[in-house]
């Protein structure tokens, strides 16, 4: 078996730490990926901590991996050794999915998650990008554009796709009012992603500490939600919220924002339920709705969609030995706008 390095939670309490472990031997339809550089997502402080009950240890994280082709089954026709790829939030899906639904795998049974998850055969339990290296089948290896530098395309493999995907569903566009709530990890990437679609951008943030940046990726408003008046002077602007926020903000008061048959849709994952009055959504037929990264073949779309319009993520790339100072500082919403780990950093 592969043997692989990487930086591991051995349980929900302790810090992450240098961990050694077995990769599955290649098959014929696989790729070996050595890791160049991995995205650190919020959602990794969250299954490091076991915050949702579902986690697997001992525990590599990492969704947001970017790297380098180094060999190929022989059944592999997609990729070469030294092709730019990509490996996002998960590695493998049930069959009825790669027949019938691949549009919509994210959300079919069988789901197997890049780390913290459980391959096909039940047993194996998979292992993220904070290491070296990677097998994966080939049809969940994404290719990443030639002009698109790895490090901050790494990001694109979670935050891109988790924008991109709601941005393109509810066809943000020209004429289109959008609203992105937050400007963190997430939020900054709908700026980018949404403006070169072409909508009208409007980032709602609690402060204005970060407005300058929001203009610059191509936001054409800003506005704190702290203030009540932006709540007054918005009611009924937007076709379409999406909301990157975890946190248990007033919903009634958002959702008043949009238009006739405008959709308010959740990214984030608040602690507590979201109560909705029906008198916020009844009388313009306004929706609430949600969205989960994407499917492979639209996490490839996202990819080539950004290598066109040179989109990638602001990063503050780190070493590996910092990366829980790193967790502290994300808590904190002390990164502009995601942290990157460059694996080369492993051996120093």
């Amino acid at each position: 078996m592969p043997i692989a390095k990487g930086y591991a939670a051995t349980d929900a309490t302790k810090p992450l730490a240098p961990f050694t472990f077995e990769r599955r031997e290649p098959n014929d339809d696989d790729v070996v990926i050595s890791i160049k550089y991995c995205g650190v997502c919020h959602s990794d402080i969250h299954q490091t901590r076991n915050e949702w009950g579902i986690s697997i240890f001992p525990m590599v994280p990492g969704h947001e991996i970017a790297g380098v082709v180094t060999a190929v089954g022989s059944k592999v026709s997609k990729f070469k050794v030294g092709d730019h790829v990509g490996v996002g939030c998960f590695v493998d899906s049930c069959v009825h999915c790669q027949t019938r639904d691949v549009d919509t795998e994210q959300y079919q049974p069988g789901l197997v998650q890049t780390y913290s998850s459980l391959e096909a055969d039940g047993k194996t339990v998979t292992q993220g990008g904070y290491s070296d290296s990677i097998v994966v089948k080939e049809g969940y290896v994404l290719s990443i554009p030639d002009n698109l530098p790895l490090d901050a395309a790494a990001p694109l493999l979670c935050a891109g796709i988790t924008l991109y995907s709601p941005l393109a569903h509810w066809k943000a566009g020209p004429g289109k009012n959008v609203a992105i709530v937050g400007m963190g990890g997430l939020g900054h990437m709908g700026v980018k992603i949404g403006a070169a679609m072409g909508a009208d951008i409007t980032v709602l943030s609690q402060t204005l500490s970060k407005k300058e940046d929001g203009l610059r990726l191509g936001a054409k408003h800003y506005y704190a939600t702290s203030d009540a008046e932006t709540f007054k002077t918005l009611a009924g602007t937007f076709d379409l919220i999406i909301c990157t926020v975890s946190a248990d903000i007033d919903w009634n008061a958002y959702l008043n924002l949009l238009k006739v048959d405008g959709t308010m849709v959740l990214l984030g994952v608040p602690e507590k339920p979201v109560p909705v009055h029906a008198f916020s959504l009844i009388p313009a037929r306004r929706n609430l709705s949600g969205s989960m990264i994407g499917s492979i073949k639209e996490t490839q779309e996202m990819l080539d969609f950004c290598g066109k319009h040179n989109i990638t993520s602001d990063i503050e790339v780190i070493d590996i030995k910092d990366i829980n100072k790193a967790y502290d500082r994300v808590l904190k919403s002390d990164v502009r706008y995601r942290f990157v780990i460059d694996m080369a950093t492993l051996d120093a």
